[in-house]
């Protein structure tokens, strides 16, 4: 093979190494199959080679109590206060053939499955998980356009939204019913009922005699 054609064989080679690189590659921003949250996964480890995720949106960023939603679900009590958004649920994932395979954090189980991640599409992230190797799902997540990480309130803006929302009665109490009016009772089946009495005539008054 003359030089030039070799050269040219390996700058080829290496295009399509590259390629096939970027067609399995999951950077980017996914919403995520239920549609609750959006996880920005970035190249991370040594070299670039792993990947890594945090949460950068959720469709619901405070609890009933307008507080920012936090790690409540941890089994270790020093980490349940840390805010979602910006927690990081994809650590060092490791390529592995056309997917990536590592850990990912469930945040609304407080648990580590062991999760795939492929390329379906441009716009598809196949994502599959198995707690213990026996319990095992998967989803779909969908490539949306990049977002800035969402702001999480303040503990100040927290105690105000707190505040403003409507407050919630008392477990076990309800409001007072008024008593409804009573209607007349009916005549049991079968037994008719008694004619309302005739009102009484007014007395005669007494004739003059002729």
């Amino acid at each position: 093979m003359r030089p030039f054609a070799f050269a040219s064989a390996v700058l080829l080679a290496g295009a399509a190494g590259a390629a096939a690189d970027a067609a399995k590659d999951p950077s980017g921003t996914w919403l995520t199959g239920d549609g609750r949250a959006k996880i920005r996964i970035d190249r991370c480890g040594p070299n670039q080679a792993h990947i890594c995720g945090k949460v950068v949106w959720l469709k619901v960023p405070t609890t009933d109590d307008g507080a920012p939603r936090t790690d409540a679900k941890n089994p270790d009590p020093k980490k349940r206060s840390r805010p979602v958004i910006g927690l990081q649920l994809l650590d060092g994932l490791k390529p592995e053939e056309a997917k990536f395979s590592g850990d990912i954090y469930n945040i609304d189980e407080g648990k580590v499955y062991q999760v795939s991640l492929e390329r379906e599409s441009g716009s598809e992230l196949s994502v599959s998980g198995c707690l213990l190797k026996v319990l095992c799902g998967s989803q779909t997540w969908t490539r949306v356009p990049d977002v800035n990480q969402q702001a999480a309130m303040s503990p100040a803006e927290a105690e105000t939204a707190k505040a403003k929302a409507p407050a919630k009665p008392a477990p076990g109490k309800t409001a007072e019913k008024q008593p409804a009016a009573q209607a007349p009772k009916a005549a049991a089946p079968g037994v008719p009922a008694k004619p309302a009495a005739a009102p009484k005539a007014a007395p005669a008054e007494d004739l003059p005699e002729d």
